[in-house]
């Protein structure tokens, strides 16, 4: 009996894959075993072999492609056992697919519980990326470029996608010009997409496109996204009027069923600048739609239209946004509160530390994220500053500033609790799995809470709450029953709050 037990154990063990990691590279052989130093050759043999749980590592270099990558339902992980396909560490892949057909889609990804890091993707006959049914993938730190219509389209119900610091630009789709967007959750899409630090610029048509045939009554959220210089070519010609040249485009439907179709945005710290009609664009869109601290600027048509009205029930936010040389087109439905029209504020060139938009596509820094430049910040001395409304985004002094960005100067505050001796600390490690390590600094003595959210701002879990004298504290939180996910945590006390973002990857 002992040996027999002895055998199974050993069947078990043997049953785990002992492989949890492959490797690509342009000099490999898809006769290899794929490790590090006998890579395969093509990301389709990466992708045929890998199991939920496995790594993909992509080594830099140019990849000369002609077929679409496919990701097809037979490679769905699941929450607990994604698939990553990654760039390796330091270097940077680039899949060229300039010889395609046209027609011929970069990556078509069906599959769910993807994370891809780190790709660039040119040239595709079709879209650089099509999310096609795909849900709860995580696109990260991609750029999309020259292809031959939207850089990433999300379609057939795909849901609760995370894009995060993604670029995309120069995305255009003769002979007519009429469909390339940077990202398009457009069509079939799905709900509760989200994106996050992404830039759309110099697209032929618009730099997102949420225009619906097909879908209705979906959400999509942007936070930290900027978008410019849409409706034009690479060389900066104008292709004609097909070529729509909208920041953000939110929604609506066609003739037929354009008094219809609800595409509900939510826009956060949003930048729409220098398009070649509007910046925040209505289109038909008769669903709810916020946009919280937001910055046009020199849109040729308009910072913002919005004048349709909204179907019964739904309803249009606009709160501590700034336009800056366009102008602005609200429907009598709006819900307003401190923005920069409507005589509150006279913005001029010297609320802003810098003007010129030329730094708007600097390089990310190492972790992705987007450059910290001066464009549109506030200077100091502007009367846009801590002039907002507290809407639950992170902020510094008394209140939020108005715009996209948050300054780092505040206005004089009569109160002894300042807000420079009051932090609370980015989390580390962050992404994280299973706990993390927040940390936040109290000048005086007070009541304090720490409180977890999720992305539709309900409460997750209350970390502290009570009493605590001055001084600095250290917790460390793991979640007990969370999905993977960006969530929020926020510090209160007295009159000052401060929000971060977590990311739990699982």
């Amino acid at each position: 009996m002992k040996r027999v037990c002895t055998y199974i154990f050993l069947l078990l063990v043997s049953a785990v894959p002992l492989r949890a990691q492959l490797y690509v590279a342009t000099g490999g052989s898809d006769t290899n075993p794929g490790t590090v130093d006998l890579p395969f050759k093509t990301i389709v043999k990466g992708i045929a072999d890998a199991v939920p749980g496995d790594t993909i590592y992509v080594r830099g270099g140019t990849y000369e492609l002609t077929n679409s990558i496919s990701i097809s339902l037979s490679k769905n992980g699941a929450d607990s056992a994604r698939f990553f396909l990654f760039a390796y560490q330091g270097e940077r892949p680039l899949l060229d697919f300039s010889t395609s057909a046209n027609g011929q889609k970069g990556i078509n990804l069906s599959a769910s519980y993807w994370h891809i890091e780190g790709l660039d993707i040119k040239g595709a006959g079709d879209n650089g990326m099509e999310i096609n049914g795909g849900s709860n993938n995580i696109i990260e730190s991609c750029s999309f470029f020259e292809n031959r219509d939207s850089g990433v389209q999300l379609s057939n119900g795909a849901a609760n996608n995370q894009i995060l610091n993604c670029d995309s630009y120069y995305n255009a789709d003769p002979p007519d010009y009429g469909d390339a967007d940077g990202f398009a959750p457009k069509l079939t899409v799905g709900s509760g997409n989200y994106f996050y630090g992404c830039r759309a610029w110099g697209n032929c048509d618009d730099g997102w496109d949420g225009y619906m045939r097909g879908a209705n009554d979906v959400t999509t959220t942007l936070e930290n996204c900027w978008t410019w210089g849409n409706g034009y070519l690479k060389d900066g010609t104008d292709p004609g009027t097909q070529a729509n040249g909208n920041g953000f485009k939110m929604g609506g439907g066609d003739n037929s069923n354009s008094l219809l179709l609800m595409h509900h945005f939510i826009l956060k710290n949003c930048l729409a600048f220098q398009n070649k009609h509007k910046g925040f664009d209505q289109n038909n869109n008769v669903g709810s739609m916020a946009l919280l601290n937001c910055t046009g600027y020199a849109n040729l048509e308009a910072d913002y239209k919005i004048t349709r009205s909204l179907n019964a029930g739904q309803t249009l936010t606009v709160k501590n946004c700034i336009a800056f040389t366009g102008i602005v087109d609200l429907g009598g439905f709006a819900i307003q509160e401190k923005n920069s029209w409507g005589g509150l504020f006279v913005v001029t060139a010297d609320d802003f530390l810098s003007v010129d938009p030329s730094a708007a596509s600097a390089p990310r820094k190492s972790d992705g994220s987007l450059p910290d430049i001066d464009f549109l910040h506030l200077a100091p001395g502007s009367d846009l500053i801590d002039a907002g409304v507290d809407l639950g985004l992170p902020y510094q002094g008394k209140a939020p500033d108005l715009g996209a960005f948050e300054s780092s100067f505040a206005t004089v505050v009569e109160d002894e609790f300042l807000p420079s001796n009051f932090r609370l600390y980015q989390n580390y490690p962050n992404p994280f799995n299973p706990e993390t390590v927040i940390k936040y600094k109290l000048p005086q003595s007070g009541f304090a809470t720490l409180k977890i959210y999720n992305l539709a701002g309900q409460e997750i879990e209350i970390v502290v709450n009570g009493f605590q004298a001055a001084g600095e504290y250290e917790i460390k939180w793991r979640p007990q029953i969370l999905a993977s996910g960006l969530y929020f945590y926020r510090l209160q006390a007295g009159d000052f709050s401060e929000t971060k973002k977590l990311i739990l990857q699982k």
